[in-house]
């Protein structure tokens, strides 16, 4: 073996450690970046009853106001639900799943337009050399209004953290915002229950409202959803491997 040969291997293992190092110091700091997002949307949980009030307060700002602070907590990883329930208690069950869904669905389009602009890029990169988990994620992609909608349908995926997720894929935000229709069940569901709790003292409280017969139909259809978005990204990714094995 020549000294150039020798070298050049020796470059190249570097070169190659050099690259996995790099990747995992990503890897570390984008999970110790999440945790602390996760953390901090915690702790600001704790306030969102006071901010329930500010709002009913507010009048004809009210409505405003819970819609950006709605997609504010989205964005923050701050639990959704004891807004939507408030929603159901300042402003009845219409115009209280109109807000949330609106305010829901900004603050999920902005997660995943930060994931989308922060991260996919890198991931691009990746799969320059991984023709097969590129094939995955073009798949997917071209089922992703499908795949989204029943996600949103399910309560087994966590809502906050799905929508950085799918920033990370490489499906259209079009599809991805008209998906967004798949909140609408839930949504109305817990905006029911914060109007039949009749106070913002009653939903702060913790107080439960007795879960009637449109509960366990939306449970049941969530998990339905679960079974079928599982079974069909599945499928996708299946056949898309195939069909690279197939083209090689």
């Amino acid at each position: 073996m020549s000294d150039t040969e020798s070298t050049d291997r020796t470059d190249h293992s570097t070169t190659r450690r050099g690259i996995s190092w790099s990747l995992v110091t990503k890897i570390l700091l984008a999970f110790v970046a999440l945790a602390l997002l996760i953390l901090i949307g915690r702790r600001l949980g704790a306030y969102i009853p006071q901010f329930a009030e500010w709002v009913d307060s507010l009048g004809v700002w009210g409505p405003l106001v819970f819609i950006v602070g709605y997609a504010v907590a989205t964005v923050a990883f701050i639990p959704g639900s004891l807004l939507t329930l408030a929603a159901g208690a300042i402003f009845g069950l219409a115009r209280g799943t109109l807000f949330v869904f609106i305010g829901a669905a900004i603050g999920s389009a902005l997660a995943f337009l930060v994931a989308r602009y922060l991260a996919r890029s890198s991931i691009e990169r990746r799969l320059e050399g991984r023709p097969r988990f590129a094939a995955i994620d073009k798949a997917v992609a071209k089922e992703g209004r499908k795949i989204v909608f029943l996600l949103r349908l399910s309560p087994i995926f966590p809502y906050n953290l799905l929508n950085y997720a799918l920033g990370l894929t490489s499906m259209s935000f079009r599809d991805y915002v008209i998906a967004a229709f798949g909140m609408l069940p839930g949504t109305f569901l817990y905006v029911y229950y914060g109007k039949a709790l009749g106070s913002l003292a009653a939903v702060a409280g913790g107080v439960e409202v007795e879960k009637g017969a449109g509960y366990w139909v939306v449970l049941g259809a969530g998990l339905l959803a679960t079974v079928v978005v599982t079974t069909f990204v599945t499928r996708i990714a299946g056949r898309a491997l195939s069909q690279e094995v197939h083209d090689d």
